[in-house]
């Protein structure tokens, strides 16, 4: 971006008379809204008026990378009103992208050790002029504890810097709950109520975990109750014959194999 000034000579009614310098500042694209307050200070210390001038002033003093973004103003300029269009473009879109750099820049800090005021001044050094209160507002909401933006929702219509002030007191309520939350003795004073509670979890957890167990126990106790039984009942269905054979006893004289000793033809001919 250059930094020198430039100087514009504008005849008078009287040439040879009239000579009046006018000096543009270098284009701020950081603030566009400004630099139009400033170069239209110089128009009128000039007697610069005609519409199309000073468009073609503004257009001179851009840069490529800003030209870019005002192209369909400088490719079709309307007929009329060309200076305001290509002021209300510029200011328009340049502040719409560093709206939205500040916001990526501002969404990466966090409230930290600091007081929630604290950290509201620290978002708007940085913001600057460009970020909007109500983003500003949002934005810093959004870094504060749920606890403490929960609190702060039913006062959306007060002014922000009131706002701040109270999240400040519940800032240091919370603070000061912490510590008393965190100093435990052994000797039964003050308790950390987390340790209370994951305490009273843990014997939970043993307590269904002991139950689950017993239940198991019983499950696999009368699996093994039934299985015995139905062996017991399928061996009393089938008396056995002393001295035969597995194969015989099953199958009798059909039976194609015999394993020693075997009585089941000893028995065939005592019968005969």
């Amino acid at each position: 971006m250059p930094k020198t000034d430039s100087t514009i000579l504008l005849d008078g009614d009287e040439a040879s008379v009239n000579r009046i310098a006018v000096r543009l500042p270098a284009f701020w694209p950081e603030d566009p809204e400004l630099w139009f307050a400033q170069i239209e200070g110089q128009f009128a210390l000039g007697g610069i008026v005609d519409d199309s001038s000073k468009y073609s002033y503004v257009l001179s003093k851009l840069e490529p990378k800003q030209a870019r973004e005002i192209k369909d103003v400088i490719t079709r300029p309307p007929s009329t009103n060309k200076y305001t269009a290509i002021k209300s473009a510029l200011i328009q879109r340049l502040t719409d992208i560093q709206e939205q750099r500040i916001r990526q820049l501002l969404e990466r800090e966090e409230l930290g050790d600091r007081k929630p005021s604290q950290f509201l001044r620290h978002l708007t050094t940085l913001a600057g002029t460009v970020v909007s209160n109500e983003m500003l507002r949002t934005l810093w909401l959004g870094r504060l504890p749920p606890t403490t933006q929960a609190i702060l929702a039913t006062r959306k219509d007060d002014e922000l810097e009131n706002v701040a002030e109270q999240a400040d007191r519940i800032h240091e309520v919370n603070n000061r709950a912490l510590v008393l939350a965190t100093e435990t003795t052994p000797t039964g004073g003050l308790q950390n109520p987390w340790a209370a509670q994951m305490e009273a979890l843990t014997k939970q957890v043993a307590t269904l975990t002991a139950q689950m167990s017993g239940i198991v126990k019983e499950l696999r106790k009368g699996r093994s109750r039934t299985r015995s039984q139905s062996r017991q009942r399928t061996r009393s269905k089938t008396p056995r014959k002393e001295g035969i054979c597995y194969y015989h006893r099953r199958f009798g004289a059909e039976a194609k194999k015999c394993t020693q000793p075997c009585t089941y033809q000893e028995n065939q001919k005592g019968d005969h």
